[in-house]
């Protein structure tokens, strides 16, 4: 089945990152165009896809982890966030393919 999905989870807590926000663009000619905002569910995923196999294009693409947001509703008593947004850039070369980001989340560092 082709198509963008991710998965976020809090290696911190050794959980999956509830309602983190992630903004999808798409990148054309250098221009940003938002697709769509959404929020993790209770598993850290998208309840869908981000892109069916159907909008998938052959593009460059970005999603931004709201990280800062989601570490600090986690932690009131973080004095501050190190982590605000994460951006992830790739590229879609086959639309007929499955794409899957994760995203490994810490309060210091992260993963893809």
């Amino acid at each position: 089945m082709a198509g963008l999905s991710t998965h976020v989870l809090d290696t911190s807590k050794g959980k999956p990152a509830a309602e983190l926000k992630i903004e999808l663009y798409k990148i054309i000619d250098a221009e940003k165009i938002l697709i769509k905002t959404v929020l993790t569910n209770k598993d850290g995923r998208i309840d869908g896809p981000l892109l069916s196999a159907e909008s998938l294009e052959e593009i460059h693409y970005e999603l931004k982890f709201f990280a800062g947001d989601y570490l600090k509703k986690q932690n009131s008593d973080l004095k501050y966030v190190f982590l605000d947004k994460i951006p992830i850039r790739f590229f879609v070369n086959n639309k007929s393919e499955h794409y899957h980001v994760p995203l490994l989340l810490s309060p210091f560092g992260y993963s893809t």
